[in-house]
């Protein structure tokens, strides 16, 4: 019979046969019998390269260090889907959707840096100089500078200014720390001068830095930290489904649950009457009328 496909789905990732799993030309069974680890097959899968051992151990800090951040919105997250006991992924990857513009590896930090950094370039600016137009043309805008504030770390992110030491012995800094230093440097400045409190960088605008720095675009730093927090939100929903009570309702715990009825605290309108059919128009035109509806808009 002949099987020769109608058309071919073009890959340059990986591909495989009976005998062997091939991605970016290295055999994985290879790469593990000589002992390259899981961080050395990610460089080779988003950047088609080995990378050099320094890399290689500024990658296993940064995952190591974000693996796990306790109770946040992914983990809440984790945690409240596997209460109604669904198959373990529908938990991880209602973990990971959490992620975004104030959560997690976001790649707006990434692509902020590049863009200025670039700019610099084209407008013949010392990365100091442009980091400054950076740090202004935001709060002049009333914008978030990415990287920026933890809201549960409130003095500083502990595990930010670690990343930017280890990037610095490893010897894989460049371009990107010089700049996030310097961002850093006239968003302190700037908060000062504007006589409000001290925000430090957080995970991202340090961790983020690093990634950029060893090769990886914004997109492939957020799926490597959505993969890694991955581990960790599912070890939240794991725990839940196996020390927890189903519904995360229960009376019969010493601590108040997730969604125990004594959490909720009601502040919508009072009780009131449903009106008969026949009384309908009469009582809807009333109260738009009086407007109140528009306190309880969503």
């Amino acid at each position: 019979m002949d099987r020769n496909p109608l058309f071919q789905r073009k890959t340059a990732i990986s591909f495989k046969t009976e005998k062997k799993t091939v991605m970016r030309g290295y055999d994985l069974s290879e790469l593990a019998e000589e002992e390259y680890s899981f961080c050395d097959a990610l460089f080779i899968l988003f950047q088609n390269r080995i990378p050099t051992e320094n890399e290689e151990k500024m990658l296993n800090y940064e995952m190591g260090v974000f693996i796990e951040h306790s109770m946040s919105p992914s983990a809440v997250a984790a945690i409240g889907v596997a209460t109604g006991r669904p198959n373990l992924p529908c938990s991880i990857a209602a973990s990971i959707t959490t992620f975004g513009g104030v959560h997690g590896p976001g790649a707006a930090h990434g692509y902020m840096l590049n863009k200025y950094i670039e700019r610099a370039y084209q407008e013949g600016k010392t990365l100091d100089e442009m980091a400054k137009i950076l740090v202004d043309e935001y709060l002049d805008n009333k914008k978030p500078v990415m990287g920026m504030g933890q809201p549960q770390h409130i003095d500083s992110d502990p595990r930010a200014e670690p990343i930017h030491i280890k990037q610095e012995e490893l010897g894989v800094g460049g371009v990107y720390l010089e700049f996030q230093r310097a961002v850093e440097k006239y968003f302190h400045a700037r908060r000062e001068k504007d006589g409000q409190s001290y925000v430090g960088v957080n995970v991202v605008g340090s961790g983020n830095t690093a990634l950029c720095d060893i090769g990886f675009a914004p997109n492939a730093a957020w799926c490597i930290g959505s993969v890694c927090r991955g581990f960790s939100c599912s070890a939240h929903a794991l725990f839940n489904m196996k020390k927890g009570r189903a519904w995360g309702a229960s009376r019969q715990e010493p601590m108040v649950q997730m969604i125990d009825l004594s959490m909720i605290k009601y502040i919508g309108p009072e009780d009131r009457r449903v009106p008969k059919q026949s009384e309908r128009q009469e009582y809807a035109r009333k109260q738009k009328e009086e407007g109140e509806y528009k306190k309880w808009m969503i």
